[in-house]
C-alpha cells in the first residue's frame, strides 16, 4: 500500500499536530487549559506541575505520531495507533465524567470530548482498514 493513502498517515498526522499544540499549551500555561476545559483554575503549585507532566507526555505522543507516519508499515505503527485508542478512550471518559458526575465545564468541555470520541473511532477504523 502506498504510504500516502495509508489509514495511518493522515491519523498520524492530525494527532501529531493536535496533541503537540495541547502538551505545549499545557507546559506553558497549565491553569488556561484547565479554565478551558473545566472552568477551574488548578490548585497551586502541585496542580501545576501534574498538568505540565501531562503537557510533557502529550509532546511524547505527538512526537511518536509524527515519526510514525512515514513508517505506517510497520508493527511499532500499529502499536502507535493501538495506543491512541485506549488514550483518546480514556481521556473522552474522563472528561465526560468531570462533566457529569463533578459538574465541572466550560467551553471547549463538550467540544473536546466529541473530539476524542471522534479521534478513538478514527483510530479503529484505520486499524481495520490497515489489517
Amino acid at each position: 500500500m502506498n504510504t500516502a493513502s495509508h489509514p495511518f498517515t493522515n491519523l498520524f498526522t492530525v494527532t501529531a499536530a493536535l496533541e503537540s499544540g495541547v502538551g505545549l499549551l499545557l507546559v506553558a500555561v497549565p491553569s488556561f487549559v484547565s479554565r478551558l476545559l473545566l472552568g477551574s483554575s488548578l490548585e497551586g503549585p502541585l496542580g501545576a506541575t501534574v498538568a505540565r507532566i501531562a503537557g510533557g507526555a502529550l509532546l511524547a505522543l505527538a512526537i511518536a505520531c509524527w515519526m510514525a507516519r512515514s513508517d505506517v508499515e510497520s508493527r511499532a505503527a500499529k502499536g502507535v495507533a493501538s495506543a491512541m485508542v485506549f488514550y483518546n478512550a480514556a481521556v473522552a471518559t474522563i472528561l465526560a465524567y468531570a462533566g457529569m458526575g463533578l459538574g465541572l465545564f466550560s467551553i471547549g468541555l463538550w467540544p473536546v470530548v466529541l473530539l476524542h470520541v471522534g479521534m478513538a473511532v478514527w483510530c479503529v477504523l484505520s486499524l481495520k482498514r490497515a489489517g
